[in-house]
């Protein structure tokens, strides 16, 4: 999908608001403030190449999709989301791991249907 109806600045809140982090969760994974994200999706700093690359490699988006709107949003999204997935049922107990499981599997039966 091509999106140049919007700035790259718009871009990056698309692909946090995709990721459900909120602006101090995306900005903490990317290393900059809250403060500069929030800056940063009013279209009030210019996103330089470099902060281009720091989120594609952190959250698996595409360069291109970032600087361009050409493409799809995520390049690694499978990957990212399983690796995210994984990292966070580790920090479950067993218990909780078990009901994540179940849930998961009546999610995949629902979607069958």
């Amino acid at each position: 999908m091509v999106r140049f109806d919007c700035t790259v600045n718009q871009r990056i809140n698309e692909v946090r608001q995709a990721l459900g982090h909120t602006q101090e969760q995306f900005a903490e994974g990317i290393k900059i403030s809250k403060a500069y994200q929030g800056h940063i999706e009013r279209n009030g700093r210019r996103v330089n190449d470099r902060l281009i690359r720091n989120i594609s490699r952190t959250y698996g988006v595409s360069e291109e999709w970032l600087k361009t709107g050409t493409g799809d949003m995520f390049d690694k999204f499978d990957d990212f989301r399983l690796e995210q997935l994984t990292a966070n049922f580790k920090k479950l107990d067993a218990k909780a791991q078990e009901f994540a499981l179940k849930l998961i599997i009546s999610l995949v039966d629902y979607e069958k249907k």
